[in-house]
């Protein structure tokens, strides 16, 4: 799973002259949280995200109404923005597990993709969670089971050769490590044309694994 499959390409971009003013109203308009700045090319001079569009108090205090409406009125994308040097960015070649280490390392939200300096799109947290729900088989009627397995080699594949040898098919399945229990995984499975009392009924014979949770997903 690469970027370049999941990123919002020909994301909206702006130019750095336009007002803050302007942005703020273009942002919501859009229902955005990161807009690229570009200069000639489409080539990436800055970002603006809207934390980046509220004006400091104390920029404003000594001044009276008429010249507050001037500054804002005057104060532009660029006087704001993240400069190009200091955005986090990511290729449309990285893989998107590597995209989304480096917003969690860094608590941001959205990275611009760029190639050779030229923005190619956008890939947000939002479309991290879009397709986590998907690997997860989300909007697709089924029975979602989460067995915790030990940390060894073969675990996963006792209950993939459970349900394949009763000719269930898995529409999604995904591990990680469980919780507070590093000797052990959880294994996330979704399974359609069977009852939960049959899935439980044969993945409880699998020694050694424990069911956490079923239910009709």
């Amino acid at each position: 799973m690469l970027v370049r499959d999941y990123m919002t390409r020909h994301p909206l971009m702006v130019e750095p002259s336009m007002s803050v003013v302007e942005a703020q109203r273009f942002m919501g308009e859009n229902n955005i949280r990161h807009l690229p700045i570009v200069g000639d090319g489409k080539r990436l001079v800055g970002l603006v995200t809207r934390e980046r569009l509220l004006v400091d108090p104390g920029r404003l205090g000594s001044l009276d109404v008429w010249e507050i409406a001037r500054t804002l009125t005057e104060l532009t994308v660029k006087d704001v923005m993240v400069k190009a040097q200091d955005v986090l960015t990511v290729g449309q070649d990285a893989t998107i597990e590597e995209a989304a280490r480096i917003m969690i390392a860094n608590k941001v939200g959205g990275l611009p993709v760029l190639a050779k300096g030229i923005i190619v799109g956008i890939i947000t947290d939002t479309d991290m969670l879009a397709q986590l729900t998907k690997l997860l088989g989300e909007g697709v009627s089924g029975v979602r089971v989460t067995v915790r397995m030990p940390n060894k080699t073969g675990e996963f594949a006792k209950i993939t050769d459970a349900i394949a040898s009763h000719g269930w098919g898995i529409y999604a399945a995904g591990s990680v490590p469980a919780p507070k229990q590093p000797d052990f995984w959880d294994g996330v499975f979704k399974l359609r044309r069977v009852s939960e009392e049959e899935l439980v009924a044969v993945l409880e014979k699998i020694e050694g694994q424990e069911i956490i949770d079923v239910r009709d997903s």
